[in-house]
């Protein structure tokens, strides 16, 4: 028989034995599974005899309800009721609240708490999964901006891009039958207070993919129709993100206002993502600026400038809110402070944009015609203002990556993505702002930290996939269409 576990209530102590209970020693009412040799088992009728005790102690929120309710009508109705009949009545709680022995939140990895058809599973297949697609396409521009090149780089850059455009595809059929197996969940899932805060990863998805064709589909040097035609395809493609990312801005923020209650000790850097595909607008901008026709070019430039800015603002205040957080309640749960390095992402990506967009207006670029804001005045202001935000970024990077070293997440997450794509920004703009002070010891300072970076990207890959073979994602409460872990 299993030792009984003592309960302290206000005025008595009593002791409950039952093998619910007494499982391990962390039972659910998160008291020690300690028993002295010395104390004698109580019979059953001794127990119920207590249950007024521990129903009027304090510390009632420890003691689940439904049991005691269960137990304290036995002991009116029957009184004198056997051991087996006592165990049946908590039996039958168990059955009506769906406790079971065995049950546990978090079943053991491999499988331990039965695996689940692929149908079933789809079901979990949340807007996280573009964290994947979007780190993808990050690495793709990585590997196209590296300052020390060598034969064969860019195709293998190519490869990266092309395997990114599989995923995205790969990911967003998943989603589709999810929401056409499962009806009501396209609505539950942006709607879902932490579930829908990954909805903008889709959009940062697509903007890796339109940087990357720019990338690796435009050659500079060719003139052709069909070169004309695809910058022209990039231009439009860029306008309609524009449009379609600050609804998401506008109408998400909106939303979670009115929808949800958020406390400050539950804050967490997925609060910026709404904002963060309308910022990128700027990066898109600095990318695809250099080749397009002079006006639209400075039309481009303007509009990057502009939702830049929104994004960088929207994220300063933001990371008063995480500041506040960390101060009051310090850092988060183990599991989740990988997403710390979300907030790496705003700054590091605008300083890229300031320098790439300084760097698209055109050569004869000059508003008043008096050599006072001709382009090379505003580049040297994209400098100066993407040194300053680069040192932000690196900031917040030492925070993050203490806080995981201190104490790293035990099960996979698909948060673990983070620490690739806002490291892909802030690596890029280590890149950029080496080019711009033609300094070679912060070009190989990029360069070591693109290795590393790509041997973060390939150990959380290798861990998301062993995830998915062994139900630690895509499997009931372990992703995020539950409120936490």
């Amino acid at each position: 028989m299993p030792a009984p576990l003592p309960v302290s209530s206000g005025r008595n102590a009593v002791t409950v034995s039952h093998p619910f209970l007494d499982r391990d020693t962390r039972t659910p009412f998160g008291l020690s599974n300690h028993r002295s040799a010395s104390t004698p088992h109580p019979t059953p009728t001794e127990e119920i005899d207590h249950l007024d005790d521990i129903e009027k102690s304090p510390p009632i929120h420890t003691i689940p309800s439904l049991r005691l309710h269960a137990v304290h009508s036995a002991q009116h109705g029957h009184h004198h009721q056997s051991r087996k009949d006592y165990d049946k009545n908590l039996s039958d709680v168990n059955l009506t609240t769906g406790h079971h022995e065995n049950d546990s939140p978090h079943p053991s990895s491999g499988g331990g708490g039965g695996r689940l058809p692929l149908r079933q599973r789809l079901r979990h297949f949340t807007w996280a999964w573009y964290t994947l697609t979007m780190s993808t396409g990050g690495l793709a521009l990585l590997i196209h901006a590296q300052p020390h090149q060598f034969p064969g780089l860019r195709q293998i850059g190519l490869a990266v891009y092309i395997l990114n455009i599989l995923l995205f595809s790969l990911v967003t059929s998943g989603q589709m039958t999810r929401f056409l197996l499962f009806r009501g969940t396209f609505v539950g899932s942006i709607t879902h207070p932490r579930e829908g805060l990954f909805f903008p990863t889709f959009f940062l998805s697509i903007a890796t993919l339109i940087t990357g064709t720019q990338r690796y589909c435009v050659n500079t040097d060719d003139t052709s129709s069909d070169a004309s035609s695809l910058i022209w395809a990039i231009r439009i493609a860029f306008w309609v993100y524009v449009a379609v990312t600050t609804c998401v801005a506008v109408g998400q923020y909106s939303y979670v206002f009115a929808a949800h209650s958020y406390g400050l000790q539950t804050m967490m850097p997925t609060w910026i993502l709404p904002i963060f595909p309308i910022m990128l607008s700027g990066t898109i901008a600095s990318v695809i600026s250099e080749t397009q026709p002079e006006r639209a070019a400075v039309e481009i430039v303007v509009a990057g400038l502009t939702c830049q800015g929104l994004g960088i603002a929207v994220a300063f205040m933001m990371y008063a809110h995480m500041v506040g957080r960390l101060m009051q309640s310090g850092l988060p749960n183990r599991e989740h402070r990988t997403g710390l390095f979300m907030c790496v992402g705003p700054p590091a990506f605008t300083a890229l944009a300031f320098i790439g967009l300084s760097g698209g207006l055109p050569d004869n670029f000059d508003v008043d015609m008096d050599g006072l804001l001709d382009a090379s005045v505003v580049e040297t202001m994209g400098v100066v203002g993407a040194g300053f935000l680069w040192a932000l970024s690196f900031w917040w990077f030492g925070i993050a990556l203490l806080a995981v070293v201190r104490s790293p997440p035990r099960d996979f997450h698909l948060g673990w993505w983070a620490a690739v794509f806002p490291n892909t920004g802030f690596t890029l703009a280590t890149i950029s702002l080496g080019k711009a002070f033609h300094c070679e010891a912060v070009l190989w300072f990029g360069t070591a930290m693109s290795l590393l970076l790509l041997l973060t990207y390939c150990f959380v890959l290798y861990h998301h996939v062993r995830a998915v073979i062994v139900q630690e994602i895509m499997y009931p409460g372990r992703d995020e269409d539950v409120e936490d872990h």
